[in-house]
């Protein structure tokens, strides 16, 4: 299983850099390069200590199937949770103190949390969904330079048994 860093909960301490047997990570770019990743080694995993690396599975489980009533309901909730965080980020740009700024944006980041778990739960954002498959086939085409194209690819190629 590869790594991967989830760059949001990076917080630069880079840990990691120095504890990975095969220097698969980079600072630079905060990429890391899973071509040099060894199956089960964890390491830098375990070293983070902002819990922003995780293992990437080999292959991915088909969808559950859920019954429209469930996904209307999952989209529903997902929707609240967004409306309650742009009322917090309102908030905390506007609290008059630094406690309710922060106790706003704790609470903005909280339903944004909530609210991707129930997308990825409604369907979206699984990487064997149509969604995000129609999406990521979409993402090469691309014109940013710097795109990484060949990790999305990958990816679709993993996400068809191909790889």
């Amino acid at each position: 299983m590869p790594a991967y860093r989830y760059i949001r909960n990076c917080d630069k301490e880079c840990l990691c850099l120095y504890v990975c047997p095969t220097g698969a990570t980079d600072t630079e770019n905060s990429i890391i390069d899973v071509s040099k990743c060894l199956p089960g080694c964890r390491i830098c995993v375990d070293a983070c200590p902002a819990g922003a690396i995780s293992l990437l599975p080999d292959s991915y489980p088909a969808q559950q199937p859920k019954t429209a009533n469930v996904t209307a309901a999952l989209r529903q909730l997902a929707a609240n949770k967004l409306r309650q965080e742009s009322l917090a980020r309102h908030l905390s740009a506007n609290a008059e103190t630094s406690e309710t700024a922060r106790l706003a944006a704790a609470l903005a980041k909280s339903n944004r949390l909530m609210a991707e778990d129930l997308l990825r739960e409604a369907g979206y954002m699984l990487p064997q969904s149509s969604a995000v498959r129609s999406l990521l086939e979409s993402l090469p085409k691309t014109d940013q330079d710097d795109f990484p194209r060949e990790d999305v690819e990958l990816l679709l190629q993993r996400l068809s048994g191909t790889a």
